[in-house]
């Protein structure tokens, strides 16, 4: 089974999407090309990205971090893990500003984690994506768009296409005109010709949706050719 490198080629991904989607590829270049995703170098910890996911869930950033600070504290322990989560109760958690829903999913990543479900990143360098998703849906309070955003930003996942992400529809909606965001089933087949760098149309979709710098007036195309 090959292994999966964090990241890919920006530039064979740019290329590859101008030329198969002359509607798509006319944003990209107004926008300009997307650099490599800094997170594709930093060291990563699947276990403790997903606790600090299940912390961060429905919460503003600085709320959240508020949290995981006083969890870090509580548990003498910048890693979240099955060990060290276990050096407190459930009321310690709660006294963090942890959830009642949210303790139960720590306890079941943690739980999970002992009995080694979960893998770790160089299982993760050997699976491919639907893998990884259907390891780690399982996990209380993980659902797909957590997994999928781990493989975009973390593990750099070439294909990956955010389906339910309102953000992404709304990009999709914008790039080909539409007066509705596509549903995530039209999204699906609308992004086939995106492929094998679904990832990075995404990133633009996001752009696009977020206004490309304020102006979302879409660019001359030759309609002819679409």
């Amino acid at each position: 089974m090959p292994r999966h490198a964090r990241g890919f080629d920006v530039q064979a991904a740019w290329d590859h999407l101008v030329r198969r989607d002359r509607r798509l590829g006319a944003w990209m270049r107004r926008i300009g090309p997307l650099p490599p995703e800094a997170g594709w170098r930093r060291s990563f910890d699947p276990v403790d990205a997903l606790a600090r996911a299940i912390l961060y869930q429905q919460l503003s950033g600085k709320a959240a971090s508020t949290i995981v600070g006083r969890v870090e504290a509580a548990i003498g322990s910048k890693r979240l893990h099955h060990d060290t989560l276990g050096r407190v109760d459930d009321a310690t958690l709660r006294a963090c500003g942890v959830s009642g829903n949210k303790t139960l999913a720590l306890r079941d990543l943690a739980a999970r984690e002992a009995r080694g479900e979960i893998p770790d990143l160089r299982r993760m360098s050997y699976m491919d994506p639907d893998q990884i998703v259907e390891a780690l849906v399982p996990v209380r309070g993980i659902g797909r768009w957590t997994v999928e955003m781990m493989l975009m930003f973390r593990l750099g996942r070439p294909d990956v296409l955010p389906v339910d992400d309102l953000g992404v529809r709304k990009g999709a909606q914008i790039v080909d005109g539409l007066e509705l965001a596509p549903t995530p089933k039209l999204l699906a087949e609308r992004g086939q010709v995106w492929g094998p760098y679904r990832t990075y149309a995404s990133l633009y979709l996001w752009r696009i949706a977020d206004g490309a710098g304020g102006d979302v007036t879409a660019p001359r195309t030759n309609r002819s050719q679409d």
